[in-house]
């Protein structure tokens, strides 16, 4: 499937809950790297700060309306891209991407240093790494880094 045949669009506050649940499944299936006690943390933190809240987030579906994946942005930096592990690999991550860089117009992403794959599909997107951070937003040792579209 080529990333055309997917339609982007907005997320509803009322499914908050449901791109929470999907976060949670893509973190335990990719950051392996985390502890249940760092996945639980930062699911808490994601809610009790209303993260959703703060960017433009969209999302593709499937028949049913099920979220597989979704993408949060604020000015130029994509914020979030989050798939459901069965959609990984499907073309989901690169439709969100070209939507954020093409219609939203990012050209910044934040990785995990030890989340290669999400870092190899950036990098594969035209992102070259332009700085480290030693620590993550929230001052915990995750080193972050700081991508720009070339």
């Amino acid at each position: 499937m080529t990333d055309l045949s997917y339609t982007i669009t907005r997320v509803l506050p009322e499914e908050y809950d449901e791109l929470l649940d999907l976060w949670e499944a893509s973190v335990r299936a990719t950051h392996h790297f985390l502890k249940e006690e760092n996945i639980l943390f930062f699911k808490q933190t994601i809610y009790e700060h209303n993260y959703f809240e703060m960017v433009e987030l969209n999302c593709i579906r499937n028949e049913g309306g099920k979220i597989l994946g979704f993408s949060g942005a604020i000015d130029d930096s994509l914020e979030m891209l989050f798939l459901h592990p069965d959609a990984i690999g499907k073309g989901i991550g690169k439709a969100l991407l070209n939507h954020a860089v093409n219609t939203q117009k990012i050209s910044k992403v934040d990785v995990n240093e030890q989340n290669n794959q999400a870092l190899q599909f950036y990098l594969h997107h035209g992102f070259k790494v332009i700085s480290r951070s030693e620590l993550d937003g929230t001052g915990k040792p995750f080193p972050i880094l700081h991508l720009e579209l070339s």
